[in-house]
């Protein structure tokens, strides 16, 4: 995958949509392209959140650990970003993300990301819209478990 490639792809992500080509060539630049086979983890629930991931190709699922054993929450494809709430917080990764198939990402160090925050607000924005969603399927799952 070209530098460009992984431009575009980064447009494709919708926080990333109105950022400067220049700042996503940089982006695409400073991050680290990693692969991930299947069953692969990205990172573990616990584990001290030091960056996020775009998701390029393939698919990873979101699992949680329980008392009964880890439940599968949701399911990422292709332009998905994962990792971001551990950094906003600052707290450790609240959620395990492996690969349910071999899976390209991009890896966002911490820093760079917090930095893009801080330069583009229509980031945070996208980020919070994002977040709020996901707090809306979450509260939506719990109601239809709690009526089964």
């Amino acid at each position: 995958m070209t530098l460009e490639t992984e431009v575009q792809s980064l447009r494709q992500v919708p926080m990333f949509r109105d950022v400067d080509p220049a700042r996503l060539k940089l982006l695409a630049f400073t991050s680290e392209r990693v692969q991930f086979s299947d069953g692969q983890r990205f990172f573990s629930q616990g584990d001290p959140s030091d960056a996020a991931y775009v998701i390029l190709d393939g698919r990873a699922s979101v699992l949680l650990n329980t008392p009964g054993g880890d439940i599968q929450v949701a399911e990422l494809g292709s332009n998905a970003l994962v990792g971001e709430m551990g950094i906003l917080s600052d707290t450790p990764r609240s959620a395990t993300i492996m690969a349910s198939e071999p899976t390209t990402a991009l890896r966002i160090d911490k820093r760079v990301f917090l930095e893009l925050l801080a330069q583009f607000p229509q980031m945070s924005l996208a980020i919070m819209r994002e977040l709020a969603k996901r707090l809306e399927r979450t509260n939506a799952q719990l109601v239809a478990q709690s009526s089964s």
